[in-house]
């Protein structure tokens, strides 16, 4: 099902027969990297990765980038020696946020049971859609071409008989893609893969399994139990057991609740002072903030993620008294952290902020906190020559903030205080390579 001169896709050697196939996962393909080019089309064919400073790592790249051994997670140092003319772009997440929505909103009108894993992933159980759209394989068609009429972006598309076939088919067809594993030849797909597949196989999992000689599926398919337990444990033997058999129960759940949100950032050089950090800290927790309030959540726990020059790292997180999604509360959260950290001439080459402990927003009740309460009645006692303790901003304040992002882009409007050199026109700040 791939496009006219394309590599044969694997399901053209396993075959269409979709009974049975109620579940599609549908990935976006190298997504961050892709809404770039949208929006540059001039680099269509060029070898693009999305990253953050040079001392950070590569968050998403092209699959030109890709041909020169270039992945997620890779340092941008090392990613840049061996692409040299690689080109370099900062991370807009409000971008990708948005871009997200439109996809998951194509793929509500297919039907309700949609569980998204990420920004980019997300489960679909059609098994209630066929009747008014046809077969799993022709609803995964019609996917890929809104997606790409709509959006003018590629996925791949993944159809089995449960969640973990359904995921390996997508990994299997990508780029740009469609793989139907059909129910009665599970085994057939699964079989010749690596045992690295298996969800739970991570690296010294894969060593103890390694050291049984276990490598594929199939050796682990033909291990008895009770080897498996002693290499890798009770419930670990009997997880993995069962994924080599092609047995996966768990359903779709579209109400699978958001555990965190968070954003990090590596600096071109170390903070060294807290003007500096603060300026971090500010920038990530409106990012952090207008998420939240993008999802419809609020927040009852504020993190914090400080990684030092010499890679320590520290996190710290604080519950509130109530809900917020406040880009200036979560800020104060954030810095009051950091402030209790007592940091002397620090080094810090890394910050993040995180909320969790989400809840849906409906019944958040925007308000002022005892903190703001207890500021307003110690100033108000005061001298009136006494500056009165800042308030906390209204909600509308974010409202008209996040409207005229959308609207106008996401560097459209924002914090005085996060104008750098390039925002003045003297030609400082970040250039993409």
């Amino acid at each position: 099902m791939g496009r006219s001169g394309d590599v044969p896709r694997a399901s053209e050697t396993l075959g269409t027969d979709d009974r049975g196939c109620p579940i599609l996962h549908v990935d976006m393909d190298a997504f961050f990297a892709s809404v770039e080019i949208r929006r540059r089309p001039e680099l269509r064919g060029r070898p693009v990765v999305v990253g953050g400073s040079s001392r950070g790592v590569v968050a998403a790249a092209s699959y030109e980038a890709r041909r020169y051994g270039v992945r997620s997670a890779m340092p941008m140092t090392q990613a840049l020696r061996r692409c040299p003319h690689l080109v370099v772009l900062p991370p807009d997440r409000q971008a990708y946020s948005t871009a997200s929505s439109q996809v998951m909103t194509i793929l509500r009108d297919i039907t309700p049971l949609v569980e998204p894993l990420s920004l980019d992933e997300a489960f679909l159980d059609v098994s209630g859609a066929v009747r008014r759209l046809g077969p799993p394989a022709a609803i995964a068609a019609a996917i890929r071409a809104r997606v790409l009429g709509e959006l003018g972006l590629t996925c791949s598309v993944g159809v089995g008989p449960s969640k973990f076939v359904a995921k390996l088919a997508s990994a299997r067809c990508k780029p740009d893609g469609l793989l139907v594993v059909p129910a009665a030849r599970v085994l057939e797909f699964l079989h010749p893969l690596p045992v690295t597949v298996l969800w739970g196989v991570g690296q010294r999992t894969a060593e103890q399994l390694h050291r049984i000689g276990v490598r594929t599926v199939a050796d682990l398919s033909r291990t008895p139990v009770d080897t498996l337990q002693r290499a890798v444990g009770q419930a670990v033997a009997a997880h993995l057991h069962e994924l080599a058999a092609g047995r996966d129960p768990r359903p779709v759940s579209p109400d699978e609740a958001e555990k965190s949100i968070s954003a990090d950032h590596t600096t071109e050089t170390d903070l060294v002072s807290t003007a500096e950090v603060r300026r971090e800290l500010l920038r990530l927790a409106d990012e952090v903030a207008r998420r939240v309030r993008s999802r419809g959540l609020a927040a009852r726990t504020v993190g914090i993620k400080v990684r030092f020059a010499d890679f320590t790292t520290i996190t710290r997180v604080r519950s509130l008294d109530g809900w917020t999604d406040s880009s200036h509360v979560i800020f104060r959260t954030a810095a009051g952290l950091v402030d209790a950290l007592g940091l002397d001439r620090p080094r810090i080459r890394l910050v993040g902020v995180k909320c969790e402990n989400l809840r849906a927003a409906g019944s958040v009740v925007h308000q002022l906190s005892f903190d703001d309460l207890a500021a307003e009645q110690q100033a108000a006692q005061s001298a009136q020559s006494t500056p009165p303790a800042p308030r906390t901003p209204p909600p509308a304040l974010d409202a008209a903030l996040d409207a005229t992002r959308a609207r106008f882009g996401s560097g459209s409007l924002g914090y005085a205080s996060l104008l750098g050199a390039a925002d003045r026109g003297d030609g400082g700040g970040r250039r993409a390579r």
